[in-house]
Parts: C-alpha cells; sequence; structure tokens
C-alpha cells in the first residue's frame, strides 16, 4: 500500500500507521535495553523508521531521536528539510546548515528533553556516524551515558509486516524476471554488460527497479567476488553468475544462480555442493532456533565433503530495507540470535575452486511457523545453456 504526503505528491511507502507501529516497537526495545532514548543515524535503520531515503546523510549525520513520552524528532539539514517532509513520516523536524552545527543542535534537543545526563544509546557500529561525531556530542554533552544500541532497530527490523513481506514479494518478482533474462540471455560471445543492459531493460519495462549493485560474470572472471558487469564475453565451455536483486520501496530481493555455458566440471562440482549445502540450510529453519545452528547445519555438508575451505562466508543476513546495513542479523558460526515467524534471510552458497572459481546458488526465505518459505520462483540448480 502506498499514501501520498500532506505536503506534495511524493509517495510514501507505507501508511503513518505502520510507521507508528514501528516507533512502538523500538521504544519497546529501548525499554528493554535499559535505555532513557536512542538515537538512530544508520540510513537504512532511518528509512525503516522515517519512510525518508536518507540521501542527504551523506554530508553529516541526521539522527531520529526516539524517547519515552517524547515526539520522534529529526534532526537533518536544512537543505533537505523539504525531501525529509516529502518522503517521510516525521512531524517533528530541527535542521542544522553546516556539518560542524550537528553535534551542537542535536545537543540542544537531547538538553530540552531532559536527556543530557541519561543513558542515550547509538548505533557505534553502524555506518554513518563517524568516532568524530561520537566525540563532538561529548564535548557538548560531557555527562551524557553512551551505550552501544547498533543492533537495536535491527532486531525490530528482522521481523516483517504482512506490508513489509508483500513489497518483498513484488521486489522477488523483479528478481525472479531479471535471472530469467539472464539465463535467456547466455549465448556465446555475448558480454556481460550486454546482459546486464538487457536486463535492465525488461524490468523496467514493467515498471520494477533493481538493487544498486549486481554480480555478473563469466569465465575466469568469476573468480573475482563481487565482480560488477565488464565488457567481457563469454565462450563455449565457460562458467556464468549473477547476484542481483530486485527492489521496492528500497526492500531488496537478492538471488545468486549460477551457469555453464556447454560444460565446466569444476562450476559443476561446486554448484552441486553449494545446492546440497543450501537445502540443509533451509531445511533447518524454523522458529525457535538459533542462527548458528543454520550456519552448522550447512558447514556440516561442506566439511563432510572435505571441501572446508571452499565455504569462506557466513549462511546467510538479515534483509529488508539496506541489506547491506551493519548490525544487522546474521546466519554464522555461533550467532545466538533466535529466529522468529517473519524474519527474511538471503542465504547465498558461492564456493571457491581449487583453481580459483567461484560459483553457487542462494535463495530468499521468509521464516514461518512450519520453516522456511522461499520467495523465488526460479529453481536454484545450475542453469545449462
Amino acid at each position: 500500500m502506498t499514501t501520498f504526503s500532506a505536503n506534495t505528491l511524493t509517495i510514501v511507502p507505507f501508511p503513518p500507521s505502520e510507521y507508528e507501529r514501528r516507533h512502538q516497537k523500538v521504544l519497546e526495545a529501548v525499554d528493554r535495553a535499559k535505555l532513557d532514548a536512542l538515537l538512530v543515524t544508520a540510513h537504512g535503520h532511518l528509512r525503516y523508521l522515517t519512510g525518508y531515503h536518507g540521501f542527504g546523510g551523506y554530508f553529516a549525520p541526521f539522527p531520529l531521536i526516539l524517547a519515552p513520552g517524547r515526539p520522534p524528532t529529526y534532526v537533518v539539514r536544512e537543505y533537505d528539510v523539504e525531501a525529509v517532509r516529502a518522503e517521510g513520516c516525521v512531524g517533528e523536524i530541527v535542521p542544522y546548515t553546516h556539518e560542524n552545527e550537528f553535534a551542537k543542535v542535536c545537543s540542544d534537543v537531547l538538553r530540552r528533553y531532559g536527556l543530557q545526563v541519561q543513558r542515550v544509546g547509538l548505533e557505534l557500529g553502524c555506518w554513518n556516524l563517524a568516532p568524530a561525531d561520537v566525540s563532538a556530542l561529548r564535548v557538548q554533552l560531557p555527562d551524557l551515558k553512551i551505550a552501544d544500541a547498533s543492533r537495536l532497530v535491527a532486531s525490530v527490523a528482522a521481523v516483517k509486516s504482512e506490508l513489509e513481506l508483500k513489497v518483498m514479494r513484488e521486489a522477488m518478482t523483479m528478481t525472479d524476471l531479471a535471472v530469467r533474462t539472464f539465463q535467456n540471455s547466455l549465448h556465446e560471445g555475448v558480454t556481460e554488460t550486454e546482459i546486464y543492459t538487457t536486463i535492465v531493460g525488461e524490468v523496467s519495462k514493467v515498471g520494477g527497479e533493481l538493487w544498486r549493485s549486481s554480480t555478473l560474470v563469466f569465465g575466469e572472471r568469476t573468480k573475482v567476488p563481487h565482480g560488477s558487469p565488464m565488457r567481457h564475453p563469454i565462450r563455449s565451455n565457460e562458467p556464468a553468475m549473477v547476484e542481483i536483486g530486485g527492489l521496492k520501496h528500497g526492500y531488496a530481493a537478492g538471488l545468486v544462480r549460477g551457469a555453464v555455458l556447454g560444460r565446466h566440471l569444476e562450476t559443476e562440482s561446486l554448484h552441486a555442493l553449494s545446492e546440497e549445502a543450501l537445502e540443509a540450510a533451509i531445511a533447518a529453519i524454523k522458529p525457535g532456533v538459533a542462527a548458528g545452528a543454520v550456519d552448522a547445519a550447512a558447514r556440516q555438508v561442506i566439511e563432510r565433503a572435505g571441501r572446508s575451505r571452499s565455504f569462506r562466508h557466513r549462511a546467510g543476513y538479515q534483509t529488508g530495507i539496506h541489506w547491506t546495513e551493519r548490525g544487522n542479523l546474521s546466519l554464522e558460526p555461533g550467532a545466538e540470535d533466535i529466529l522468529e515467524a517473519g524474519m527474511t534471510f538471503h542465504m547465498p552458497f558461492i564456493l571457491f575452486g581449487e583453481s580459483g572459481y567461484l560459483n553457487g546458488c542462494s535463495e530468499h526465505v521468509v521464516v514461518t511457523e512450519r520453516g522456511a518459505e522461499i520467495l523465488s520462483n526460479t529453481p536454484h540448480t545450475l542453469y545449462r545453456a
């Protein structure tokens, strides 16, 4: 569902009641953490809580101040105020003009709310808050008790509402279209950029968007992690791999899919193991399971195959708005976070071969009461062109 801002014709992704629900959930988490307030500065978390995309925040932090009994208050650069009003759902906006004014203006708000000597959470382990920003706040408020609240918003945002799940399913429709276009466009001599251009065109035809960075590599270039498309052609008996995500209201639904043009034995072996590990991880997912147990289920498959060094990352990570946000839940060794219904994860199994090739597959899943629901309709088996 989309609504229109009262001030402009800019679309606000969700109704105000959805943002109010999120604020309330975060304030409940603030109380559980024994904090008096929270300063949210990570772009993904800000977009989750306000609707504003946060692009102006490259300049200096745009903290959203959440405190019990106080209106959500957004401290932003004066230049961006109208964009924040148009695209966000926060009524209380306090502007600053120059970068060096951020700490003073933010501190003035904290004083006005009686928080200058209280315990306030900062997202110390996330993007967009520099050590210099924290130091500047300390100069203004020397008695402020700062606590690390890097994972607080992420823990709330991990569980999606039905509105969010609808958006993610729509994003996955675009991802599936992108993957099918990738597969159907593979033929000898076609370049990575040519296929990527075709993908963008097909997604655009139906009004879709793609996540801003995609991996699309052929042949020897499948040895490059996170390789962006280049004017590199695929030849007979070479591998290919794509990692791409459809986008809707900032919610990305990514997939990894592997392919070969003809035969490529190393890729075929890697991909078979990737499929087995992925399926073991998906089978381990259900409410009440620890995140680390999902990783362990997949890792056991790879270790039994005697190829533990082929797996050099985690089994998956929390998705939604800004899936690369630091502080998000992670399916990694020893992770103690407990899975709940409504959580979404991208689970890529990209394995390293002995001669350096990378290949594999992934799924994007929703945790349900019965286990894991796979969002994609594109099989994760190796595609043979």
